[in-house]
């Protein structure tokens, strides 16, 4: 069922919407800038290794390191799957 709007109800011109409260939004983002963050060993090891270039893992991989041999090989046999 369709019906036509008849009329609008206008906002009464002399009430205004308030702005936020300006200091206290001031205050709180000043109040936030003196937070410290540590990041842990094991976190910055991932972030390390998640941002490594194929030519480090390589290098790391003919250094010994286990966990490039492993990462050179998943994606050597991605590859050759890709392939067929």
């Amino acid at each position: 069922m369709v019906s036509n709007v008849t009329s609008l109800v206008q906002p009464h011109p002399g009430i205004q919407p308030k702005p936020a409260d300006a200091k206290a939004t001031q205050s709180k983002s000043q109040q936030n800038s003196n937070v410290t963050v540590q990041i842990s060993n094991a976190a910055k090891a991932l972030l390390q290794e998640a941002t490594e270039t194929p030519a480090q893992t390589a290098k790391e991989a003919s250094a010994g390191d286990q966990q490039a041999k492993k990462l050179l090989a998943k994606e050597a046999a991605a590859a050759e799957a890709a392939e067929k």
